[in-house]
């Protein structure tokens, strides 16, 4: 088991959507996401979020994680993935930034290029197996809402037929900032922005729910 820090994922999930700047714009669009979800909830259908970015190794694997909390904070069956367009692996400071705020790892399959990994937090039994794979993955879902986690030119984007919708939540990249001293910082502020907007998502679906 790979050790946490004292610090309570639940303390810095409700913390994060206090802590972040949003644009009115991108505060809609979040609400726009909320609202695709809550319909296809409503269905009494099962949702399934595939949160792609190129190389599933750093955003879009923190997306999939707070999903995976916040459908255990807010009670709501929602069932959260990931995946790229490449394979990479899931990157060392995005584990790091995550245990930090109170994740577990345990190494579940030791690979030098991709190792498997099962994600826990206090208060949960429910484990998340995360490692990094192609969005269309036989272990993902073949239908799905995908949420693009990185930026894209509209010409850029992948051709996802299993998506039920998709749409792009770019978030800045803290890879630029590896090997340099601002890397911890970067990929903290990154973990918050995006625990914070997916606090966002799931609290107006609980809302529009009720």
């Amino acid at each position: 088991m790979l050790r946490t820090s004292s610090i309570s994922t639940k303390n810095f999930f409700e913390k994060a959507k206090k802590k972040i700047l949003i644009s009115e714009n991108r505060y809609k669009y979040l609400i726009k996401i909320a609202e695709t979800i809550s319909k296809k909830y409503r269905k009494n259908e099962l949702v399934n979020l595939n949160f792609i970015c190129i190389n599933n190794s750093r955003r879009s694997q923190l997306a999939q994680v707070w999903s995976f909390f916040a459908a255990h904070y807010f009670n709501l069956n929602i069932r959260s993935f990931s995946g790229g367009t490449e394979i990479g692996c899931f990157n060392r400071s995005t584990i790091k930034t995550l245990q930090k705020v109170g994740f577990s790892f345990q190494l579940n399959n030791f690979s030098h290029q991709n190792p498997t990994y099962q994600i826990s937090f206090e208060g949960n039994k429910e484990t998340l197996t995360v490692f990094s794979k192609l969005f269309d993955d036989t272990r993902n879902p073949n239908s799905f809402i995908g949420i693009m986690t990185c930026a894209v030119s509209d010409e850029n984007i992948p051709f996802i037929t299993s998506a039920n919708q998709l749409f792009q939540l770019p978030f800045e990249d803290p890879k630029r900032t590896d090997g340099t001293l601002r890397q911890e910082e970067v990929y903290l502020a990154t973990n918050r922005r995006i625990a914070g907007e997916i606090f966002i998502i799931f609290n107006e679906v609980k809302q529009l729910l009720t």
